[in-house]
């Protein structure tokens, strides 16, 4: 085992990076090439604010933006590279990359806009200065240092160019940014920015906001399905012994990444048309309170107005408002007291819905579902 000589955690033999940090474990080599998404962040509205307080105060309160900055950056996976002044300078992809780091950097810029808007109470109350952030996020291919956040390319400069160019309280991602991303988020295109050393405008779009929960991943549904129909077949086998045998099939479809698993369960709901309700719930790959994120999502689509919408479905169950309650506690966000109460309701309201219909329920990305999650669904497909 290798140990890594930067976090001192234990990796196989052959492998080149460390499976915690991302640092390289070969001797000798001093660069790696690795694509990420630059956040580079600017506050305008500072000088005024020096213009009205001294010194000592303006430090106070940028190192409070600065330590919610940081702190917001780093919750969406992201590694500050350094601060500059009133600016901030974010890499996500390094050292550890994630599939969706575009959309952590988009997320984390939208996130760090509102926090801001809170500080501002605050600074237009006792001051009457306003802070706003002027953003800029790309993404490219870079060079870093083994071992290091540092890194330098074209991506770096133009991430730069986004944020000089963007207005205060806007957000400019670049063209590849919002290619990774589009289907997760609200944009507008704008004009694009001249920018100082590059032959041709860069091409941007302004961050308006970010989707959440299943809506929030970057999937297109709307191409042909190729060379599926075998699977696909399977599946709708499956459901066929399920309507039949009155009674719960439990699949999972295990590939690799990219290889068509959520293309496929779409694919099922739609092949099945009016003979089914499919509700739909995605596992996220962090946060918090996402334990049961999956089954809000599923809650909040079977449900719509929630607690009159449980109650008249289960108006001939005796432990109506009892399951309603549970269920009610998953949808705020809070602990269940009981994942086996919380499982019980869950097949409860399950079993009524599939009274006037058969149900397929899909939970996407499973491979992000914490174990209690998995447990949850073993226990009402199989009870």
């Amino acid at each position: 085992m290798a140990a890594c000589s930067r976090c001192g955690t234990e990796n196989p033999d052959e492998a080149r990076f460390c499976s915690a940090c991302g640092a390289s474990l070969v001797a000798g080599e001093s660069e790696v090439r690795k694509t990420v998404t630059i956040v580079f962040s600017d506050l305008s509205g500072s000088t005024a604010l020096g213009e009205r307080l001294d010194a000592e105060s303006v430090r106070r309160l940028l190192g409070r933006y600065f330590e919610e900055a940081r702190a917001t950056l780093e919750r969406h996976g992201g590694t500050v590279e350094k601060f500059v002044g009133d600016a901030v300078m974010a890499v996500f992809g390094i050292p550890q990359a994630h599939e969706d780091d575009a959309l952590r950097a988009c997320r984390a810029t939208v996130e760090l806009r509102e926090r801001l808007a809170a500080l501002n109470d605050d600074l237009v109350r006792d001051h009457d200065v306003r802070l706003a952030t002027r953003t800029g996020v790309n993404t490219g291919e870079v060079v870093a240092g083994a071992g290091e956040t540092l890194v330098t390319g074209d991506a770096v400069n133009v991430a730069a160019r986004l944020e000089q160019a963007a207005a205060p309280g806007e957000i400019l991602i670049g063209a590849r940014t919002h290619q990774l991303v589009a289907a997760a988020v609200e944009t507008e295109p704008v004009a694009p920015v001249a920018a100082k050393g590059k032959a041709m405008p860069i091409d941007a779009y302004r961050l308006l906001s970010v989707r959440h929960g299943a809506e929030a991943v970057a999937r297109r549904f709307d191409l042909p399905m190729v060379d599926r129909q075998a699977e696909l077949e399977r599946l709708r086998r499956a459901f066929l012994n399920a309507r039949a045998g009155r009674c719960c099939e439990l699949i999972t479809v295990v590939g690799e990444a990219g290889l068509g698993k959520s293309r496929l369960a779409e694919e099922l709901g739609r092949t099945l048309g009016d003979e089914a309700t499919v509700l739909q719930g995605r596992c996220l790959p962090y946060g918090e309170g996402i334990t049961y994120w999956p089954l809000v999502e599923i809650l909040r689509r079977a449900t719509q107005d929630f607690g009159a919408r449980v109650i008249e479905l289960l108006q001939d169950e005796p432990d109506a408002e009892v399951i309603a309650g549970h269920l009610e506690t998953a949808i705020a966000g809070d602990s269940p007291r009981s994942s086996d109460e919380l499982a019980w309701a869950a097949r409860k309201l399950f079993e009524r819905i599939a009274r006037e219909r058969p149900l397929l329920v899909v939970v996407d990305d499973i491979q992000w579902a914490a174990q209690t999650f998995v447990d949850l669904l073993e226990h009402v497909a199989l009870l």
